[in-house]
């Protein structure tokens, strides 16, 4: 039997792959989404989460864009059934430059991305779950560049430091309708995007991420994921608007 149906964006590799595998291992049918540049790799993953005996659905869209939002929310009920919890993960990693460097462009594109995208997922995953009447679980993608600020990366952070506040509030609007809304903060972790980035910097990144932390080492996506699936239980019932970190120390609070 499902535990119900979950929609996890930005699902084709790194922390969305993991998240949705995650999800599926714990007994939910899962919709996965992402870029249609990056179909082949979603349909992979479909195929994984149908190895582990549930449903899958493939759904290609742009989540910066409310038309493809919605419609992606609307395919998904109607492929599954419904919607009970909404991941909104999908994100970019902006252009490292200095605030005296920075573009309108870069900021709009950042922001597009890691916050409208988030709030467009909330807001018609919330409507969904408002009319299905039985509560839901929301959670996004903040960082732990959206609980302290870095050099060279103002974009990004501030872009993430949004998530944040948009959860909190969102929380406090939705509890009436038995819907919690948190999102996680991860900290460096050994993905696709982060390759990108040390490639585009030398390794230099990496050097300082780790030497920041507690722990001493990188994180994995399953480090993520196990989050989640908390935050998706019935057992987190009690918490909500909060922004959980997952980065080995690296931001204390």
């Amino acid at each position: 039997m499902s535990k119900g149906i979950a929609l996890v964006t930005g699902a084709a590799q790194g922390i969305g792959r993991a998240i949705a595998l995650r999800l599926a291992s714990d007994g939910f049918d899962v919709a996965l989404n992402d870029l249609v540049a990056k179909k082949d790799l979603v349909d992979a993953v479909a195929r994984e989460v149908n190895a582990t005996g549930r449903r899958a659905f493939s759904v290609c869209t742009d989540v910066s864009v409310e038309a493809e939002v919605k419609g992606m929310i609307d395919e998904v009920v109607k492929a599954l059934g419904g919607l009970d919890v909404m991941v909104a993960n999908a994100g970019i990693s902006g252009k490292f430059r200095h605030v005296v460097d920075a573009t309108v462009e870069g900021w709009d594109t950042a922001f597009a991305i890691n916050t409208r995208g988030v709030f467009l997922c909330y807001k018609h995953a919330a409507r969904q779950m408002i009319a299905q009447g039985r509560g839901g679980r929301i959670i996004g993608a903040s960082s732990a560049a959206g609980k302290r600020g870095w050099p060279v990366n103002a974009e990004y952070c501030a872009s993430k430091f949004a998530i944040r506040g948009l959860t909190q509030s969102a929380a406090l609007e939705l509890g009436q309708h038995k819907i919690t809304v948190n999102s996680y903060a991860p900290g460096i972790i050994d993905t696709p995007m982060l390759d990108a980035l040390l490639l585009k910097n030398g390794g230099d990144l990496s050097k300082q991420a780790i030497s920041a932390t507690a722990a001493g080492y990188i994180g994995q996506p399953e480090d993520i994921a196990s989050i989640v699936s908390y935050l998706a239980s019935g057992e987190a019932h009690f918490v909500t608007g909060q922004s959980i970190s997952v980065d080995g120390g690296m931001v204390l609070s």
